[in-house]
């Protein structure tokens, strides 16, 4: 008998991979953080002697959510600004208050609170595009999350940098003094088509050919963003991107909410991958993307939350159910997005975006032991007839029992282990208290 780390048993599991599967009385074996079997538990108890057992008797097992795209630290400033169109929210309230207030410390404090809701919320991977990435990554390390951590450009000064090549070459400093973290992951993050000019972005685009790391960028959130460009550059964004050779599988376009046929189908084409943000393009009034039609091109999609300040919640089950409603409404079919397709856009399909699918994404053996389970034993999940309609439709974040991030358990009985929750409010009281006296 093969001895392991941890046994979980669950009434449901869904490994996502292979698609549309559900496991029922199955369990996952977990040995040194990675998963070493998804068996019939009859068949792990014949075969595994393991040092501990968690059995999840009305719970369904699902790999860690993965939250595409982020802006971490912004959580110190959720609330600040609420019900204004982006550019205003943007240049009168964020920018003002993040050219006062944002240093390391800041980044490092409103990260860890970040990363506590998250994996609250059954999140175990975020990819984020913030200044001071490396006090980002070190507040993701600190709470035990996986993260991909971006390396921001813009074309203006800040309290982190002065202009492009600072911020790739502070970037990059903060990613090699890290590159043996198993939990961390790095992007390249030019922050929009309107912050970088032609030079950063073919700066960016050689550097990540170089050292082969994803592109994390917004992209066609707005139709003023459209405007401004043809005004500029007598192109759309997305056109000029292709012009610089940015289109490529290393892609994430952050948003995409107005596209036209040709450019779904270039997007399409060129294998790049979208981070799908609802609840943010809803608040913001930005639109609704088109979910159903990007996802029919076979454009690979994960979801996101943004920051906290333009959606208020980082709560990727909120946006799977968001996700789902709004490509019926949009699409005018109920059957356009569905419940399977939406978990694997949570998981996997953000997963694969950042390149981390044949480590994460799916509960396959293997992979590392990235795990969530969402207990369905109360009454107002009753009954369950399928469990991944009940994970799109019916559950909230607060039905998250247990989280797992390589095989090291974070979150018991809906409680953080390891994050002290008093400290964090306390925390965050003591930044509200400078941000708005």
């Amino acid at each position: 008998m093969e001895v392991v780390d941890l046994l979980i048993e669950a009434r449901w599991i869904v490994p996502v991979d292979p698609a549309g599967v559900v496991l029922e009385s199955h369990a996952v074996v977990i040995n040194d953080g990675r998963i070493v079997a998804v068996v019939p538990q009859s068949e792990a108890a014949s075969c595994f002697s393991a040092r501990s057992h968690k059995r999840l008797e009305q719970h369904v097992l699902i790999p860690g959510l993965v939250n595409l795209h982020t802006h971490a630290a912004m959580t110190l400033l959720r609330g600040l600004a609420d019900d204004l169109p982006l550019m205003e929210w943007l240049q009168r309230h964020v920018w003002p208050a993040e050219a006062q207030h944002v240093s390391e410390q800041f980044v490092y404090d409103g990260t860890l609170l970040a990363c506590a809701e998250m994996l609250r919320g059954g999140i175990t991977c975020f990819n984020d595009m913030y200044f001071f990435p490396g006090a980002a990554a070190d507040a993701a390390l600190a709470s035990g999350m996986r993260a991909a951590i971006g390396l921001i450009t813009v074309d203006f000064p800040s309290s982190y940098a002065t202009d492009a090549d600072d911020y790739l070459a502070k970037g990059l400093a903060a990613r090699d003094q890290r590159l043996e973290e198993p939990l961390l992951s790095f992007c390249l993050a030019p922050h929009a088509p309107y912050t970088v000019g032609d030079g950063g972005f073919s700066r960016v685009l050689t550097l990540a050919e170089q050292v082969e790391l994803p592109i994390h960028v917004h992209l066609h959130e707005t139709i003023q963003e459209i405007e401004e460009s043809v005004q500029r550059f007598g192109i759309r964004p997305i056109e000029r991107l292709r012009r610089l050779g940015m289109l490529s599988p290393a892609l994430i376009a952050v948003h995409a909410v107005h596209l036209d046929a040709h450019e779904i189908e270039l997007l399409a084409q060129q294998g790049c991958s979208i981070a799908h943000c609802p609840s943010s393009n809803l608040k913001l009034a930005s639109g609704i993307a088109p979910l159903a039609e990007l996802a029919a091109k076979g454009i690979n999609i994960g979801l996101g939350t943004d920051g906290a300040a333009s959606n208020n919640r980082l709560d990727l089950l909120q946006e799977m159910r968001l996700a789902a409603l709004l490509a019926k409404a949009q699409s005018g079919r109920a059957d356009a997005i569905k419940a399977h397709q939406v978990l694997h856009m949570a998981t996997l399909g953000g997963a694969r975006a950042l390149g981390l699918e044949a480590r994460i994404g799916s509960i396959t053996p293997g992979k590392a032991a990235d795990l969530c389970a969402v207990a369905l034993d109360e009454f107002a999940l009753a009954p369950c007839y399928e469990p991944v309609s009940h994970l799109t439709y019916a559950v909230a974040r607060e039905h998250v029992s247990a989280v797992w991030v390589a095989g090291r358990m974070l979150v018991e009985n809906g409680q953080l282990i390891e994050s002290n929750e008093t400290g964090l409010i306390k925390l965050a009281l003591l930044w509200q208290n400078k941000i708005r006296p």
